[in-house]
């Protein structure tokens, strides 16, 4: 089987197990370097989950520089009929980020890996694929991000839910982790962690649909997600996308940067 058309976003280890040996596959382990090590996916290539961020303060989960995502890009052989499978080892942080990624280099051929690490029962290998050779020349796409100003002139819409994905110390300012504490104004927050199954492998909670109805991020809005740093948010990213949610943007500069802006408003 070589073939992944057909299914979902998120899909089950058995069906990556079918396709290891599909053309055109690019699994990337987004674990770490020991994990990694140790034994990985047969076929994995690993990133470091810190290049898929800029790193520098005030907000260090922006967009990195088109030089550093087309090296990146590049040395996992990118290319337009490629299909991607992503995965982690904490539930789909990395992961979901990474989807991101995809989307804003416009690259729509992807799947995360539910349960990542954890789930996965087949051999692990510890063959390190090598770099590709090649160089990629990326467009950049807006539509999968909000930035400041975005979010700021969306405040008080009716049809925007913002998804705060941070604790609920952080949301109510109790844990202050930027030069002001709380959260945006109108934020719902649901944190990242509550929206995985802690006994299966931290697999995407099967009663999410219910759950974000009850909080009020429903399908008719505007989904902007945020955390800290678009890390933990990634995850959010990935359920909204996952469960056909129309209209998802990433706030990259999450709380880094709202909680270090003059201009900011706040609610505690």
């Amino acid at each position: 089987m070589t073939d992944f058309s057909g299914l979902p976003l998120v899909i089950e280890p058995a069906d990556l197990q079918a396709r290891l040996d599909a053309p055109g596959l690019i699994l990337v382990d987004l674990t770490s370097t020991k994990r990694y090590g140790s034994g990985h996916i047969p076929g994995a290539r690993f990133v470091d989950p810190k290049r898929t961020q800029l790193g520098q303060p005030p907000a260090p989960g922006l967009l990195p520089s088109q030089g550093d995502l087309e090296k990146l890009f590049g040395e996992l052989g990118h290319n337009p009929d490629a299909v991607y499978v992503v995965y982690d080892d904490e539930g789909g942080g990395w992961a979901g980020r990474f989807i991101w990624l995809l989307d804003v280099i416009g690259h729509t051929r992807y799947h995360y890996l539910d349960g990542g690490a954890l789930g996965w029962t087949g051999e692990l290998s510890t063959d390190v694929p090598a770099p590709a050779a090649g160089s990629v020349s990326l467009t950049l796409h807006e539509a999968p991000t909000a930035t400041r100003e975005y979010l700021q002139s969306r405040l008080g819409a009716a049809d925007l839910a913002v998804w705060d994905a941070r604790s609920p110390q952080e949301y109510r300012g109790e844990k202050v982790l930027a030069a002001k504490g709380g959260h945006v104004p109108g934020a719902v927050n649901f944190e990242w962690t509550a929206g995985m199954d802690q006994n299966d492998h931290l697999r995407i909670r099967k009663d999410m649909p219910q759950i974000l109805e009850q909080l009020g991020i429903t399908r008719d809005k505007e989904v902007i997600t945020h955390c800290q740093t678009h890390h933990r948010s990634g995850f959010t990213y990935l359920v909204a996308k996952h469960l056909g949610y129309p209209r998802v943007k990433a706030y990259a500069g999450s709380w880094g940067e709202w909680g270090n802006h003059p201009d900011t408003p706040v609610e505690v």
